[in-house]
């Protein structure tokens, strides 16, 4: 029988021992320099926004500055794909939502699987979806606006925010309710199309409701309807689906930070860590609640109640956008 000379072996246990220590080492030096969040939609959409006021109070928890990076096109999968193929060391995040991390994926060939490739972090925010008009529509409320929309099949133009976008697929659920055909109009991000519509360049749209209000509170575009089961208190005289006789058309623009697949788990532990201090921070809260965010709850906002989150989302919406036959080229 072979023996193992005795240097070989101390150095085999000295190796694992500091193979071990590694992911200590990692976290206790996390982070180093500024870290990187990419944002797969144009500035000053709802994402973004979201980012901005988030990586400005994680920086207190680690140290380091938070840089948004906004990357678009493909319908935000230009952006997603640099997160996946960012090296796996904690400075590049991706800041992820409805469209980016479940509709797109359904829809465009992409380089990366959105759950094999990558860590979960936290799932941070969710807004309702709100069905919203420029100012000179004829529509007075919900009624008058499908009657009109039935009348006029083929000639309203509703803004996306790309083919699979949260807006699109919402845009497609309501012309099938009721029965006619919208024109759709892409755009690379939530904040153009809001500057369009508020400037009746573009005559509705199925937008992100935080993203809506600042507008509709002010009178600079009508609100339809909020696509919940209960009322939105932020603008709680806008009836739901449920009321306009669209029972059960629901969706949730929610938002969640990922980082690429293999961050070492330490690091993991400490961006979940600055995410939580971040949403407890009652300042914060305030802002978001002031967009009309409603923050995920603490169980919500450990890795494993993202993924979970996120596999059912995806469980949920692929089928239903693969079976609308969406085209996606030209967006």
């Amino acid at each position: 029988m072979k023996t193992i000379p005795l240097a070989v072996a101390l150095a085999a246990v000295f190796g694992c021992a500091v193979l071990a220590g590694t992911g200590g080492a990692v976290a206790q030096d996390y982070p180093s320099h500024p870290i990187t969040m990419i944002v797969p939609f144009a500035a000053g959409g709802p994402t973004d926004t979201l980012g901005r006021i988030l990586g400005e109070r994680m920086r207190l928890s680690l140290g380091q500055t938070i840089l948004v990076e906004n990357v678009t096109g493909a319908g935000s999968t230009i952006g997603v794909g640099r997160a996946a193929q960012a090296a796996p060391d904690g400075y590049t995040l991706a800041l992820g939502n409805w469209t980016s991390f479940a509709g797109a994926g359904a829809l465009y060939p992409t380089s990366y699987d959105l759950r094999q490739d990558f860590e979960p972090i936290a799932l941070l925010t969710f807004a309702p979806m709100l069905i919203v008009g420029k100012t000179a529509l004829p529509a007075r409320d919900a009624k008058e606006l499908i009657t009109w929309l039935r009348a006029n099949p083929d000639k309203i133009s509703a803004a996306t925010v790309g083919a699979g976008s949260a807006a699109h697929v919402c845009g497609l659920y309501f012309q099938d309710k009721i029965s006619t055909r919208l024109l759709y109009v892409p755009y690379r991000g939530g904040a153009p199309a809001m500057q369009d519509l508020v400037g009746g360049q573009i005559d509705m749209m199925c937008a992100e409701a935080s993203q809506t209000l600042t507008y509709v509170r002010s009178g600079k575009m009508k609100a339809f309807a909020v696509m919940t089961k209960t009322r939105w208190p932020a603008l709680p005289d806008v009836p739901t689906t449920d009321e306009i006789g669209m029972p059960g058309m629901y969706i949730s623009f929610w938002h969640g930070l990922w980082a690429p697949k293999g961050t070492p788990k330490p690091v993991i532990a400490k961006l979940n860590g600055a995410v939580v201090d971040a949403l407890a921070d009652p300042a914060l809260q305030q802002r978001l609640t002031d967009l009309g965010q409603v923050i995920a709850t603490r169980e919500q906002q450990t890795p494993e109640g993202l993924a979970a989150f996120h596999k059912a989302e995806i469980e949920k919406w692929w089928p239903i956008i693969k079976a609308a036959n969406i085209k996606v080229e030209g967006h």
